[in-house]
């Protein structure tokens, strides 16, 4: 089990330390982009959903299609992927790279990785549920899709993108700032009072 454990433990290091060289370039925008979304300042929760909305409303009024849409996306990345790596030392100064900001980048990339792992961790059970209980898989599948299908066509997509967007960026801050941890209890405590009145009822 420890000798497990180990290999696990030093795939990981072997998995952080090779993004870390991949993201290099990065390393400065990352590190901005993370004080952002963890609201290390007030006011950067509303700066955040306003350049979301100001994104969103430009795409609503310029209305592309698909293709052109995946067009300028991809030329996009394509752009930062270039610029960024030579323009990002000259900003922010790479001369200023202390052992505290190499420490919290350590950090990102090693909640990247673990979050890949959990990902195709989640596929692999998904698969091994087809394979075992394929009458399971194939009613939850079915009923997840349709269900989306559903709220797909009751909502707008462009708003319900909106919506998943700003909750996804929304979503490091709210739990660096232990929101959903307070929201979560009382939902769990107001569960367990309904269950103890049910219970009592039932006696």
């Amino acid at each position: 089990m420890a000798e497990g454990d180990n290999k696990s433990a030093n795939m990981l290091a072997q998995e952080t330390a090779q993004l870390e060289e991949q993201l290099q370039g990065w390393g400065e925008v990352i590190l901005a982009g993370d004080r952002v979304l963890r609201w290390e300042k007030p006011w950067f929760p509303g700066a955040l959903m306003g350049a979301t909305t100001v994104v969103f409303l430009l795409i609503y009024y310029l209305d592309p299609s698909v293709l052109t849409g995946l067009s300028c996306t991809v030329m996009l990345l394509c752009l930062a992927d270039y610029l960024v790596p030579t323009l990002a030392p000259r900003v922010f100064g790479s001369n200023k790279w202390t052992t505290e900001q190499q420490q919290r980048f350590h950090e990102i990339c090693g909640n990247l990785v673990k979050t890949q792992r959990r990902i195709v961790g989640w596929w692999k059970r998904l698969c091994a549920l087809k394979e075992e209980k394929p009458k399971m898989y194939f009613a939850s599948v079915i009923s997840s899709l349709l269900a989306v299908a559903w709220i797909g066509q009751q909502v707008h997509n462009l708003f319900l993108t909106y919506l998943i967007v700003s909750f996804l960026l929304l979503l490091p801050g709210l739990n660096q700032h232990g929101v959903i941890t307070k929201y979560a209890g009382m939902a769990k405590r107001e569960i367990n009072k309904l269950l103890k009145q049910k219970e009592k009822k039932n006696e």
